[in-house]
């Protein structure tokens, strides 16, 4: 079974994802750590971001697999550098890349053959998974999700913060490939004002565990 969110950053789809996982005893993928990882390893070589044949030439001369819930970039594990600033500041830009989205989608696809999972990011229930059997898309208000970010990252700037959610909307929204998007078949589920637990319950009362 594949239970897949989409939702804006900071709707809350990675926490509530990782929490329904774990109480339906799911396997949670996360699409995004994908790109960030691919990301993460182009800064660490030196890579322009922005230059995408580099970039995609990385991604595909390195491993990406998961142990333990976390992303390894060959081996070694990275999940504690994919939420950098640095990182955040790129992800977008390289995920925009078509070639690489394809990389991507075939990867997760292939890790999530036979298996049941909950899976989250930007075009889960429209490109990737578009066959899901459950689809959620989560929502918030940029003041909210500004404010959520700012108790995560103690002495960052609200109004930055903000601004920085808004700009990273925009270009969500107008990638040429992957675009943020909400599928006519999703659930919506505005999380500004649910708590955590309260979405979750939500989304397994649907899904009828």
């Amino acid at each position: 079974m594949v239970i897949a969110i989409d939702g804006p950053a900071g709707s809350g789809k990675s926490t509530i994802a990782r929490r329904v996982a774990a109480s339906l005893g799911f396997y949670f993928l996360n699409t995004g750590s994908f790109y960030r990882a691919y990301t993460l390893s182009a800064l660490e070589r030196g890579i322009d971001p922005l230059d995408r044949d580099k970039v995609l030439a990385n991604a595909e001369s390195i491993r990406i697999t998961v142990e333990n819930g976390n992303i390894c970039i060959d081996g070694i594990d990275s999940e504690g550098k994919l939420h950098t600033p640095s990182v955040d500041a790129w992800a977008s830009q390289v995920s925009s890349d078509p070639r690489l989205r394809e990389l991507v989608n075939a990867a997760v696809r292939k890790l999530a053959a036979g298996m049941n999972i909950v899976t989250e990011g930007r075009d889960t229930t429209t490109v990737i998974f578009p066959d899901a059997d459950f689809k959620f898309y989560f929502d918030a208000s940029p003041e909210i999700r500004a404010e959520r970010r700012v108790k995560d990252q103690p002495g960052a700037d609200y109004e930055s913060v903000l601004k920085a959610i808004k700009e990273r909307d925009r270009m969500d929204m107008e990638k040429e490939a992957g675009a943020l998007k909400r599928s006519p078949d999703a659930l919506y589920i505005d999380t500004s004002l649910l708590t955590i637990k309260e979405v979750c319950e939500k989304v397994i009362k649907t899904v009828g565990k």
